[in-house]
């Protein structure tokens, strides 16, 4: 399962060996306990990745096969917009902090994960 994670600081992305379910299910109890208001609906979210990254073409030929959830459009010429289809986890439909929840086959969150990973080590390299 891939979890990004939206704050203030910006978005953070974790390749999980959870559950959707068992995720939700422990931030509803969690929830609960502490008396925090949490709304979980489905959703999209997506993120940017530049255009040239190494091994954005086996997604876009795992998507090919697999994933009607996903999908990768151009946004210009240096960077395109993957869109994953998933659970919004947050205060309310309309926060800007939360969290997203979105299970794929194996093969594709690790493709995910690993092009969001490179892209990251690219940012802080020219930071």
């Amino acid at each position: 399962m891939l979890k990004l994670t939206y704050t203030d600081a910006g978005l953070h992305l974790e390749r999980l060996g959870t559950s959707l379910e068992v995720m939700v299910a422990q931030r509803v109890i969690l929830a609960l306990r502490v008396g925090y208001p949490l709304q979980v609906e489905p959703s999209r979210a997506s993120f940017l990745l530049a255009a040239c990254t190494p091994g954005l073409s086996h997604l876009e030929a795992a998507l090919q096969h697999d994933c009607s959830a996903i999908s990768i459009t151009p946004v210009d010429a240096e960077f395109v917009e993957i869109s994953l289809q998933g659970s919004w986890v947050a205060a309310g439909s309309h926060a800007h902090e939360g969290m997203f929840l979105a299970a794929f086959s194996d093969p594709i969150e690790f493709v995910l994960y690993s092009l969001w990973t490179l892209t990251q080590s690219q940012v802080s390299f020219l930071v």
